[in-house]
């Protein structure tokens, strides 16, 4: 089935981006609030979707794609925002965000492959390091002497997201490498 639970919950969540945009470049009282309640639900979609496929056994073609691309829109629109209101600096989301699109582009290399590069643990480092980032930043202002965690937890994030991408591109090395050979051997093949 296609729409079942899991998807639904990835669906949810990517419906859940614009709104918190909406939220976080909006003033109004307690925005802050509840833009970390909209940002944290919708993380929580994150893990909620993969544990209920992975448990009820509902992995569907889909789910492997709309999962990591509702990810990706999330973090993508929750660092540019934190950048608009000026509380993330531009570069070290670029550097996140590069890390985010690079390994995509790795796994949907290997999945053309016919190869799985599943998430390893400095993946899921990163992500807890990012979500607790971002909602760090989102409550900035509310943290009083504490706002020196949202930016050590930035850094840790774009730290681990460099860690991980680079992880990530040892991994799926051998298979670029194999992939360029044969390209090469049919190239000489062919005589082009």
């Amino acid at each position: 089935m296609i729409f079942n639970v899991p998807n639904l919950l990835s669906l949810f969540r990517i419906l859940l981006v614009p709104l918190l945009v909406v939220v976080l470049l909006t003033k109004f009282e307690g925005k802050e609030f509840v833009g970390l309640g909209v940002f944290l639900l919708a993380s929580l979609t994150d893990f909620l979707d993969g544990f209920i496929a992975r448990r009820q056994k509902m992995v569907t073609r889909l789910g492997k794609l709309i999962d990591p691309a509702a990810d990706k829109i999330l973090i993508s629109a929750a660092f540019i925002s934190l950048v608009e209101l000026d509380l993330a600096p531009a570069w070290m989301v670029v550097v996140i965000l590069s890390r985010e699109f690079g390994v995509s582009a790795l796994r949907s290399f290997a999945a053309s492959e016919n190869v799985v590069l599943a998430a390893g643990m400095s993946g899921k480092i990163k992500t807890v390091l990012q979500i607790v980032a971002i909602s760090l930043l989102i409550i900035y202002d509310q943290l009083g002497q504490f706002q020196q965690l949202g930016v050590i937890m930035l850094w840790l994030a774009m730290l681990a997201s460099i860690i991980s991408g680079i992880e990530y591109g040892i991994r799926a090395k051998p298979l670029v490498m194999n992939a360029a050979r044969r390209d090469k051997e049919r190239r000489q093949g062919t005589g082009d």
